[in-house]
C-alpha cells in the first residue's frame, strides 16, 4: 500500500478509525467519524465504558444516548481488546495527561497506550496524538516507540499531533465546527493528518510541526489561566475596596477593542486549565527558563478556594455563627455548569477546608448523584435534593457551580445565607458575592 492508497481509503471513507480513550474528548470524536460514515472502533481500559456504549447508552450527560445507539447500530463499536488495532488505518489517542503529586507531567497513559499498541501496528497507518502535553512529546517520546518497530516515519508510517479542543456543554460549538490544528512529523505525515481530520472537521489548520501544534494548545489554555488569575486577583482587590468586580468587568467589556472579558470564580477546574500550563513550566526548565508569569497565575487561582472559605467564615460570623458546627450546602461539584465533569473542580478543596474547620457539609449537583472518589478527596456523600425545606435547614449555601437546572428563585427565597461565587444572584443582606 502506498501513501496515496491510504489517502484514498480516507477519502472514500473505507479507512477504519480507532479512538483510544472514550472520555470527554474521545467519545465525541469517535461519534463524529461514525456519523461521517467511517467504521470506528473505540478503545478504553475501563471495561464498563464499552459495555455501556454497546448497549446504546451514555455515561456523559451532554451526549445523547440516541446518538450513541444510532452509531452502534451502524459503524461504531467499543472494546478493551487492543489486538483489534490490527484492523485500523488511523489511530487517535485521547488519553489523560495529568500531573503527578510533584506537579510534573505524567505521560504514563500515553506511553502505556502506545506500548500496548506496538505489537499490533502495521505499515501505512497514521497515529495522531490529541492528549495535551509539552512541546516535543510526539517527537521525543512517541516517535522513537514507533520507530522501534522498524517503521520509517513519513514513508511507511505517519505521525501527527492534533490537540483536542472539546468544550463539554458548549451548545454554540461542536467537534465538527471547532477548527482543528494539526502538525506532522514530516510533510507527508501532515498531508495524511489533514486529510483524516478534514473528513469530519469544517476547518483544519496546518502548522509546521508537531511541536508547534503542542505549543498552540498550551498557549490557548495558558492564556485563559493567566487572564482568569488576573480577574480573580482583581476580585479580591475590588472586594476590599467595596467595589462590585462584575459591574467593573461588564463596563470594561463595552470597549470594542483591546479587552477580552474573563470572569472570576471559586478556582479553576477541568483537565485543561489547572493542569496544562505546568506542562510548559516543566519543559521550560530544560531550557533554563523560569516561567514566572504562568506560575504566579497558578498561585492566584489555586488560592481561590481558601478565599471562598474565608468569605463564608466572615459571612457566618456576621450572622452570629461560627464555621464549626454550621450546616453548609455546596451547590455544584462539577468544574463548570451543565456537565458532570468534576476533574480538578474547586468544590472539592472548598469542602475539605470547611470540614477541617468543623463544618457539617453536604452537596447538591444534578449531574453527580454520588460524591466521586478523588485521589485527595474521599467522602461518603450523596447529592441532596434542593427544595424549600432542605434549603431552609442549612446555615449557609455556597453556590460553586451555577448549573442552569438549579431553581435560583427558590434558593434565594429560602436560604438563610448564600455565598455566590458565580455572580448568579443579586447581592443583598443574605447573598454575599465571593
Amino acid at each position: 500500500m502506498t501513501t496515496s492508497s491510504l489517502l484514498e481509503r480516507i477519502q472514500k471513507k473505507e479507512a477504519v478509525i480507532g479512538v483510544f480513550g472514550l472520555g470527554y474528548v474521545g467519545l465525541p470524536l469517535a461519534l463524529c467519524f461514525a456519523e461521517a460514515g467511517f467504521t470506528v472502533i473505540g478503545f478504553d481500559s475501563d471495561p464498563a465504558k464499552p459495555k455501556i456504549l454497546s448497549a446504546g447508552q451514555t455515561y456523559l450527560k451532554h451526549i445523547d444516548a440516541h446518538r450513541i445507539k444510532t452509531a452502534v447500530e451502524s459503524t461504531f463499536s467499543a472494546t478493551t481488546d487492543y489486538s483489534q488495532a490490527t484492523q485500523l488505518d488511523a489511530i487517535i489517542i485521547c488519553v489523560p495527561t495529568p500531573l503527578n503529586k510533584y506537579r510534573e507531567p505524567d505521560l504514563s497513559y500515553v506511553t502505556n497506550t502506545v506500548s500496548q499498541l506496538l505489537p499490533h501496528l502495521k505499515t501505512q497507518q497514521i497515529l495522531s496524538l490529541e492528549s495535551t502535553t509539552y512541546p516535543g512529546t510526539t517527537e521525543e517520546l512517541v516517535r522513537p516507540l514507533i520507530e522501534s518497530k522498524g517503521f520509517v516515519i513519513g514513508e511507511d508510517y505517519f505521525l501527527v499531533y492534533s490537540p483536542e479542543r472539546e468544550d463539554p456543554g458548549n451548545t454554540s460549538y461542536s467537534t465538527k465546527t471547532i477548527p482543528k490544528v494539526c502538525g506532522g512529523e514530516t510533510p507527508a505525515c501532515l498531508n495524511v493528518g489533514v486529510e483524516l481530520y478534514e473528513a469530519i472537521i469544517d476547518t483544519v489548520v496546518r502548522v509546521s510541526s508537531t511541536k508547534t501544534a503542542e505549543m498552540t494548545k498550551l498557549l490557548e489554555n495558558i492564556y485563559r489561566a493567566v487572564n482568569i488569575g488576573l480577574v480573580n486577583e482583581m476580585k479580591i482587590v475590588a472586594d476590599k475596596m467595596g467595589i462590585n468586580i462584575h459591574e467593573v468587568i461588564d463596563a470594561a467589556a463595552t470597549k470594542p477593542f483591546g479587552f477580552t472579558k474573563f470572569t472570576p470564580g471559586p478556582g479553576l477546574g477541568g483537565h485543561c486549565i489547572p493542569i496544562d500550563p505546568f506542562y510548559l513550566t516543566w519543559k521550560a526548565r530544560e531550557y533554563g527558563i523560569h516561567t514566572r508569569f504562568i506560575e504566579l497565575a497558578g498561585e492566584v487561582n489555586r488560592a481561590m478556594p481558601e478565599w471562598v472559605v474565608q468569605k463564608t467564615a466572615d459571612a457566618l460570623n456576621e450572622h452570629g455563627k461560627a464555621v464549626k458546627g454550621s450546616k453548609i450546602l455546596i451547590l455544584g461539584l462539577a468544574y463548570k455548569k451543565n456537565v458532570s465533569d468534576s476533574r480538578e473542580a474547586p468544590a472539592f478543596e472548598i469542602i475539605a477546608k470547611l470540614k477541617t474547620k468543623g463544618a457539617i457539609v453536604d452537596y447538591s449537583d444534578p449531574y453527580l448523584a454520588t460524591f466521586p472518589a478523588k485521589r485527595d478527596h474521599q467522602h461518603e456523600m450523596d447529592s441532596v435534593l434542593v427544595n424549600k425545606k432542605t434549603i431552609s435547614e442549612y446555615d449557609c449555601v455556597i453556590l460553586v457551580t451555577d448549573h442552569d437546572s438549579f431553581n435560583y428563585a427558590l434558593i434565594a427565597e429560602n436560604a438563610k445565607l448564600i455565598i455566590d461565587t458565580r455572580n448568579r444572584l443579586e447581592p443583598n443582606a443574605t447573598v454575599i458575592s465571593a
